[in-house]
């Protein structure tokens, strides 16, 4: 299986802005935000979550809002504000919010087919 990247930008409350390149990661729910970048954007923690790794082990991170711009759209989206070490993870969440869905096969973002229900 292989691995997909996109860049794009984020912005914290007060315009800052931070180009990251995300790991796309469709299992992942909410997207992730490195420590150094969410600092620099001045995003402070709302709540706290406790999350699942996939090999099981759950452990607890803030969670902050942020307004993400890809090239597919932007949008505000909620955010995991990551420790020192974490990799940027555009999550599955942030993809539904900009209407797109990623095609496992491809491993390419593509427009979500929109249900009105």
């Amino acid at each position: 299986m292989g691995i997909t990247y996109i860049q794009g930008k984020v912005c914290g409350p007060k315009g800052k802005q931070a180009s990251v390149k995300f790991l796309v990661d469709g299992m992942a729910t909410y997207s992730l935000l490195p420590e150094a970048v969410w600092k620099r954007l001045g995003l402070r923690p709302t709540r706290k979550m406790s999350f699942a790794l996939a090999d099981g082990t759950t452990m607890e991170r803030s969670v902050s809002e942020s307004f993400i711009r890809l090239p597919q759209g932007e949008g505000h989206t909620p955010v995991i504000l990551g420790e020192a070490g974490d990799q940027a993870l555009l999550g599955a969440v942030t993809l539904e919010i900009l209407g797109l869905v990623l095609n496992p096969f491809k491993r390419t973002r593509q427009p979500m087919h929109m249900l009105l229900c």
